[in-house]
């Protein structure tokens, strides 16, 4: 299963990235395969809109979860509707890796 991770960066010791629409980077984490993929948040510098075209990215890419510190209203009726769980993690110092070695044992 996919779960996509917002991040600061593009490196598994990246920090997450409170920020879902407006976030740095996307990580899509395969459970099954273990790959990581590292996607530029193409709308990090929308004036509006950030979020549910965030929320379009996360969908095309088969992602079933998403982790982030926080997301907005119309963002969380978007995933409910799309059947993606969203988790929020409210520790920003957590890394990408530990993040994806907290998904393996969750599983």
């Amino acid at each position: 299963m996919k779960t996509a991770i917002t991040s600061t960066g593009n490196s598994l010791e990246s920090k997450l990235d409170r920020r879902f629409g407006r976030c740095s980077f996307f990580v899509i984490y395969d459970t099954e395969s273990k790959s990581v993929e590292f996607i530029p948040n193409p709308n990090k510098e929308n004036v509006e809109g950030a979020g549910p075209a965030s929320v379009n990215l996360i969908a095309s890419r088969d992602a079933k979860k998403v982790v982030s510190g926080e997301f907005g209203a119309k963002v969380k009726s978007l995933f409910d509707s799309l059947q993606i769980q969203l988790i929020v993690l409210n520790d920003e110092e957590k890394t990408i890796n530990e993040i994806i070695e907290l998904l393996n044992h969750n599983k």
